[in-house]
């Protein structure tokens, strides 16, 4: 019974990759949507080679728009909800269970129920070569640069910007670190040591 199932397992997400694909406003070469329950609402693009695991929810409303670049990828269980804009680059991935929202409730300086005030809408911008940990939850207005990473459970408030090869983490997230100026030096002697080992590896296309 396994050996069938790994026989019919591409099958499957070849057919997922091109039923899922017809939500796309817009959609690239080659991408792979691994998980039978892949959600797509609204404008939602994506460039060539980009992987989907299970369980991704990619839902925009009204004139929102989320964009996504080539060779990205979403893992298990990831939100994104735009009602504006949410632009991810290419070579970027996102850990298991991350939120994004370019949207919320306006909540400071009033006694009204959240539910009844307007929203604040301001694009979420993310660049190529980014990583971005599992459960991290990121607000409107936040930019991050090309390179950067952003640490398990960070929280990144609103319009929070994070500089390219910058690492960030925490609740509220805040700098720790730059991934080439301010890196430890024992830490820049391992990375030497396993690039030398190993080298620097090509991506797959």
């Amino acid at each position: 019974m396994g050996c069938i199932l790994k026989m019919i397992e591409p099958l499957l997400i070849r057919w997922r990759s091109f039923y899922y694909g017809l939500k796309f406003a817009k959609k690239g070469k080659r991408v792979r949507i691994q998980g039978k329950h892949f959600t797509v609402e609204g404008h939602v693009e994506c460039g060539d080679y980009c992987r989907f695991r299970d369980y991704v929810i990619m839902r925009t409303h009204g004139e929102g728009k989320i964009i996504i670049g080539t060779h990205s990828l979403l893992s298990y269980y990831t939100y994104l909800e735009s009602t504006c804009l949410i632009k991810i680059g290419s070579h970027t991935a996102i850990a298991e269970f991350t939120v994004i929202r370019d949207t919320n409730h306006v909540f400071w300086g009033t006694e009204e129920h959240f539910a009844l005030t307007p929203h604040i809408a301001k694009p979420v911008i993310i660049g190529d070569n980014v990583l971005i940990g599992s459960r991290c939850y990121i607000h409107p207005g936040v930019e991050i640069g090309d390179g950067a990473i952003i640490g398990v459970g960070s929280v990144l408030a609103e319009d929070t910007k994070v500089g390219p090869f910058e690492v960030w983490a925490g609740v509220p997230a805040r700098k720790i670190g730059h991934r080439t100026e301010s890196a430890p030096p024992e830490k820049v002697l391992q990375s030497k040591e396993l690039i030398e080992k190993y080298g620097i590896r090509k991506f797959r296309y």
